[in-house]
């Protein structure tokens, strides 16, 4: 046998024993939390069209999608994202006389890191979408609300949700002629809080003198509820300034759910999901090198599938979460091991019997037939039998 077939290609792995039950474990204690905020289950597929991760909707690169063709040589890609398959089953079944659906899922999602050693190219993502609804900003808010409570179910007590909003950048460069690549530039600057340069690129944009300063400004909006002061004195357009509004509101129904202290804001913060439209926002820990919560609102995504209405949803990556409780010593509680029967041909008909009737108790049992149970599993066996009222067999 080719040794090669024992191991799995690169960015993929086996996860089984105590950390699979772990992680299952984790994944139930979240879902929890969503049917309690009112969710409901969905499932899209593994493999969709092209054209629902394409360009147009602004998820991932189409050099890092796994790609596949059918019978009929249509463009088929593993989901490297859950979000448009949301997106485009609820344009397809929703009903439009609801007013508002919460859904949640869980599934594994597909990216092909080309450029990143050691990340993960299968991941599980559990998440929710809340879709439609008369307010954004209530939404947001309990949006954000049903992120920290899922962390908080998980273990973690140190964390933070970073928030942002699209708006706040977009509004500044809105009607100037950035060349598409300096713009990549400049966001990717921003991003890494590069100051030198933001400050040198900016210097030959067209731009206001009030939006270069805005621009320049950007890397270091980032904080407490204060840097949304300093952020409102640059908002030189409508735009900018109404982001900040938004996010002053959203702030004050955060502080009633309590959880203002796991919150900060990120101007500088931006996102390579093209479909956000407004909030958007990342989770936090220490113990992990990535954001392990994205989410954020995308309210015109559901019209790119003949559907409009507004949307903002979020996605736990469960394998980073996991990675982020075990470096921080955080114990994930697991079922106890199974009881264990050790039985000889003679005892089999009485070990069926009382494997059935533990079973029929809840309790986990694992069968072993032996030749020659040891003198301890003999005494174990035969404990158990007294305990459900099962004589001894004749010898």
């Amino acid at each position: 046998m080719d040794k090669r077939l024992l191991h799995t290609p690169d960015g993929v792995r086996d996860i089984y024993k105590d950390e699979c039950e772990r992680k299952l474990k984790i994944q139930d204690a979240l879902h929890g939390v969503l049917k309690l905020y009112g969710c409901r289950d969905i499932e899209t597929p593994t493999f969709e069209f092209f054209d629902v991760f394409s360009r147009d909707v602004g998820t991932t690169p189409s050099r890092e999608l796994y790609k596949f063709f059918d019978k009929e040589g249509n463009t088929l890609v593993l989901r490297p994202d859950i979000t448009p398959s949301i997106a485009r089953a609820a344009s397809k079944y929703l009903d439009d006389t609801e007013d508002i659906t919460r859904l949640c899922y869980v599934g594994n999602t597909f990216i092909n890191h080309s450029s990143y050693q050691g990340r993960l190219k299968e991941t599980t993502h559990l998440g929710a979408e809340v879709i439609g609804g008369a307010s954004d900003v209530q939404t947001d808010a309990e949006t954000i609300a049903m992120v920290v409570d899922c962390l908080k179910k998980a273990g973690l007590e140190r964390f933070q949700i970073s928030i942002g909003h699209v708006e706040y950048y977009r509004s500044i460069v809105r009607g100037t002629e950035i060349p598409e690549e300096t713009e990549a530039e400049l966001i990717d600057y921003i991003s890494n809080r590069n100051f030198f340069g933001v400050e040198s690129l900016t210097a030959s944009l067209p731009i206001s003198d009030a939006g270069r300063e805005a621009l320049r400004a950007l890397p270091s909006l980032f904080g407490g509820v204060e840097v949304l002061d300093r952020a409102e004195k640059l908002a030189e357009r409508a735009g900018a300034g109404c982001a900040v509004t938004k996010l002053r509101q959203v702030y004050r129904l955060l502080e009633h759910y309590g959880v203002a202290q796991y919150i900060s804001f990120d101007l500088s913060m931006m996102s390579s999901y093209n479909y956000y439209t407004g909030i958007f926002f990342r989770g936090y820990t220490y113990g992990t090198g990535d954001a392990l919560v994205r989410g954020g609102r995308y309210d015109g995504l559901l019209e790119h599938f003949g559907k409009k209405a507004p949307a903002i949803g979020f996605v736990v990556v469960v394998d980073e979460l996991l990675s982020a409780l075990a470096r921080q010593d955080i114990a994930v509680e697991t079922e106890p091991e199974p009881v264990r029967i050790v039985y000889s041909e003679k005892e089999d008909a009485r070990a069926i019997r009382l494997a059935c009737a533990m079973r029929g108790d809840g309790r986990r049992v694992s069968m072993q037939f032996q030749h020659a149970p040891s003198r301890e599993d003999a005494d174990r066996f035969q404990s158990l039998c007294r305990e459900y009222g099962m004589e001894e067999s004749a010898t």
